[in-house]
């Protein structure tokens, strides 16, 4: 069984990052990294996505950015 593709990320990095919904739902396509949530170490643990058109936010693990089957870096 082929594993998913994945891209390699730096998490610290990835603060106002751009990226693509592989699978755009309700008209939201385009995201942008609007914030880095870190433990008490200084590990980014979470990022949260707003999508450009709704300016909607969704918080989630950044290693959600690295399955490509779901996300794309940049706006494509």
């Amino acid at each position: 069984m082929n594993s998913p593709a994945r891209h390699r990320l730096n998490p610290r990095k990835l603060l106002l990052s751009k990226w693509t919904a592989a699978r755009p739902m309700n008209r939201e396509k385009h995201f942008l990294v609007t914030e880095l949530f870190c433990d008490e170490a200084g590990v980014v643990i979470e990022i949260e996505l707003q999508a450009v058109l709704t300016q909607r936010n969704q918080r989630l693990p950044w290693q959600s950015l690295q399955d490509a089957h779901c996300w794309l870096s940049g706006w494509n």
